[in-house]
């Protein structure tokens, strides 16, 4: 029996007997690709986060802003699809103490609004630079984000 076991193993018919040897495997790493966020500030108030990976700019007031308005009861938006130049007005922000204008701080196309603050005007009180962000403009001259105030620069105009 061994010696049928070992002829076999042996001979050409025994091929499939022999243990196979794993075939090499190629790993390749996906292609990662940087992206870089900058946010910037507008003396009015304004804060724009830019992805220069999708070419977008989102728009909110600063939480120095809201502070300073007070209960917010109500929000005027762009309309999507409305070119915007820097410096124009965007929409409004109403609250119990005073209104205040919105100015785009860049120029661009109006992507995204958020659709949220026609219910909940108040979340601009509770999260104005992260939850209420205002708008989404993709920008037509991302240049302009280097015009704009760094955090400090920004801090700076009302410290």
């Amino acid at each position: 029996m061994h010696a049928i076991l070992r002829q076999a193993c042996s001979s050409r018919s025994g091929v499939l007997l022999r243990p196979q040897l794993a075939q090499p495997r190629v790993f390749r790493a996906p292609q990662l690709s940087r992206t870089l966020v900058t946010k910037r500030y507008t003396e009015e108030h304004e804060a724009v986060e830019f992805d220069d990976a999708t070419g977008l700019g989102v728009v909110c007031i600063t939480d120095h802003a809201q502070s300073s308005l007070g209960d917010v009861v109500f929000v005027e938006l762009p309309v999507v699809g409305a070119e915007v130049v820097k410096g124009e007005q965007i929409g409004a922000v109403e609250s119990v103490k005073a209104a205040s204008d919105i100015y785009a701080p860049v120029s661009g196309t109006i992507e995204e609004v958020n659709e949220t603050l026609n219910d909940q005007p108040g979340l601009l009180n509770k999260s104005a630079e992260e939850k209420g962000w205002l708008c989404k403009i993709k920008l037509s001259t991302p240049d302009e984000m280097e015009t704009l105030l760094t955090e400090e620069g920004y801090k700076a105009t009302w410290e």
